[in-house]
């Protein structure tokens, strides 16, 4: 048994698992189809699968046992966005979004909710000798990703290196996540209650467990997919050390 270390530490983070049109909300921790879907941007994976391409596969990535510990659980703010309205007057016509009647552009509002100021420490749990494989090429990748990583959305850039230097350990991903070295860099931010919150995912058998919608089954645009997984939240102690220091060294 093996755990993946990730850091994701952002100005702004987007965690959305029922966006749809001008509503675009995000969860108050990391979804599973938003870090797989940073996984295959480390792999350069392309959003359409294909057999024999050399990838893992969805389902492969999907497979791994996610857990993120709120470090800093940041700001929920909303940005307020506005599309068409103006004018363009060198072109004079109307510019805008065009109306399900066809006949007339208009300003569509959206509004997109988002965490300022936030850092996670996520986990992936490998329980076979195939995933433990896995988790040594995203450890790689994550170093060099092929295509540029995001934290929810493309414009929402890591602050710090997902990658943590020597981040595969032995132990279970509880186990890892209780103990790990708190993320932040300010103790003024450090939680008053010395506790910090853990969402890890659990059996579906689990009294505690509570539905998400967000185990992704396909990424191709206009075919995309997700089925349920289930999570279970809980607190931890402030970690006072670390687990093990060849796991866990990392860069700032």
């Amino acid at each position: 048994m093996k755990t993946l270390l990730l850091r994701l530490a952002a100005p702004m983070q987007a965690w959305g698992t029922q966006s749809r049109f001008t509503w675009r909300e995000t969860n108050l921790e990391p979804s599973k189809s938003g870090v797989v879907g940073l996984l295959c941007a480390a792999l350069g994976k392309p959003r359409v699968e294909t057999e024999g391409d050399g990838f893992p596969s969805l389902e492969q990535l999907a497979a791994l046992r996610l857990g993120a510990r709120v470090d800093q659980p940041g700001v929920l703010l909303r940005d307020y966005h506005t599309a068409g309205g103006a004018h363009r007057r060198e072109e004079r016509d109307s510019y805008g979004v065009l109306r399900s009647s066809g006949k007339d552009v208009t300003t569509v509002v959206s509004h997109r909710f988002y965490l300022s100021d936030a850092k996670f420490l996520v986990g992936l749990e490998a329980t076979t000798t195939e995933q433990e494989e896995l988790l040594e090429t995203l450890k790689d990748k994550l170093r060099t990703p092929e295509w540029q990583l995001c934290l929810g959305r493309k414009s929402f850039v890591p602050s710090e290196p997902v990658w943590l230097k020597r981040c595969v350990s032995d132990a279970r991903l509880e186990e890892v996540l209780a103990q790990y070295s708190w993320l932040g860099s300010d103790m003024r931010l450090r939680p008053k209650e010395n506790q910090l919150r853990c969402v890890i995912e659990t059996s579906s058998s689990d009294p505690e467990g509570v539905a998400r919608m967000d185990v992704p089954e396909c990424f191709k645009h206009g075919e995309r997919r997700f089925t349920v997984r289930y999570v279970k939240t809980s607190e931890v102690e402030f970690p006072t050390g670390i687990l093990d220091e060849e796991a866990v060294e990392y860069d700032r």
